[in-house]
């Protein structure tokens, strides 16, 4: 049910069932449809919990009923990822709307250097259907196999899915390579098999200048 109306707007064709999207992101609707405002990017009391330790804001909305709803935030370009029981971990200011039997979550995802221990974490989306993702300019889809790896800055980086090992390199980043960059900072490295969702641009970020 999810199709794109442009690069930048998603539009969702419901007969009843209900979607899940980033809160204000919907820019127009026609048909019969009900909002409501759920509680933030994970479900039930560990994902209360989850939230409370790690500070992550991501507030959805849940949009049920007949009718066609279009979705849009800042001009972003949309990628539809399909998921078939498997696990997409995306940057959650760059999930913007995913089928509404999908579930989702928070996942510790390593730490952010050894020198200071504090955690990452991701937004997590699971079960079977479609995830709309935004990135910031054309998003690349970059393949990991066995024989290549993939490192990646983490300003750019917008989501991953398959059977990938997540690792950070401390103390390196493009920018430090260059001598641009200061403090302690670090890569993310992907091996193992599947997909790494890259836009072509940097946002601000912990990772990538501590």
């Amino acid at each position: 049910m999810f199709r794109l109306q442009s690069s930048k707007v998603l539009a969702v064709d419901m007969t009843g069932d209900a979607v899940k999207a980033k809160n204000g992101s919907m820019v127009a609707y026609d048909g019969e449809m009900a909002f409501k405002k759920l509680s933030g990017g994970g479900e039930g009391i560990r994902g209360m919990v989850t939230r409370r330790l790690t500070g992550e804001q991501m507030t959805l909305m849940e949009v049920k009923g007949r009718g066609t709803c279009w979705f849009a935030d800042r001009a972003s370009e949309i990628n539809l990822v399909s998921i078939q029981g498997d696990k997409l971990y995306v940057e959650s200011s760059n999930l913007l709307a995913t089928d509404g039997g999908l579930r989702t979550g928070t996942e510790f995802t390593g730490l952010r250097g050894a020198s200071q221990g504090n955690g990452l974490f991701t937004t997590t989306v699971e079960g079977h259907g479609q995830a709309a993702i935004m990135s910031d300019g054309p998003a690349m889809v970059l393949r990991v196999s066995a024989q290549y790896p993939l490192t990646v800055d983490p300003g750019a980086y917008v989501a991953h899915q398959g059977n990938l090992r997540q690792s950070f390199q401390s103390g390196v980043t493009f920018r430090t390579l260059l001598g641009e960059g200061g403090g302690e900072a670090f890569q993310m490295r992907f091996e193992g098999d599947g997909l790494v969702y890259v836009q072509p641009s940097e946002r601000n970020t912990i990772a990538g200048d501590v």
